[in-house]
């Protein structure tokens, strides 16, 4: 069962996203970038507050991603992309991504915070930042 709505378009859009976002990162990776999209959209909170739908979370200014800028965003999704958005929304989680709602990629070593938020770790190129329960208390919820 799925911990946000979407369409089969959404599904379209988060794998393209996943795809531009961390194919260089292997399935991990990917999968990491969908639970950011998730857990933004399901947090009713900070700049996510208007970000209701996967399609408004993808394409949010500011506050979106990258590729959706500068257009690697626009090559099309394929089938194993859009099974692994799938897992992303039926709740599937990998940490240090469980619970982010930003990444990066820096140039050297991963702040310990980055705008107030904590690093929660690392993953090849990415480093992931989560915000505090208080702030955010709906990405903390149980998926079911």
């Amino acid at each position: 069962m799925a911990v946000i709505k979407h369409t089969s378009k959404e599904v379209d859009l988060l794998a393209r996203l996943m795809r531009a976002e961390a194919e260089g990162e292997g399935i991990q990776g990917m999968l990491m970038v969908g639970n950011v999209g998730v857990n933004r959209v399901k947090s009713d909170c900070l700049d996510f507050k208007k970000a209701r739908t996967l399609t408004q979370m993808i394409y949010q200014r500011p506050g979106g991603f990258e590729a959706t800028i500068k257009g690697y965003f626009y090559q099309r999704a394929r089938e194993s992309e859009k099974r692994l958005a799938r897992r992303a929304i039926k709740g599937e989680r990998i940490d240090p991504a469980s619970y982010a709602l930003w990444f990066f990629r820096p140039t050297g070593a991963c702040p310990v915070s980055w705008y107030n938020q904590y690093n929660t770790g690392r993953y090849k190129s990415h480093c992931f930042f989560k915000p505090t329960i208080k702030d955010c208390p709906n990405v903390y919820s149980t998926f079911a």
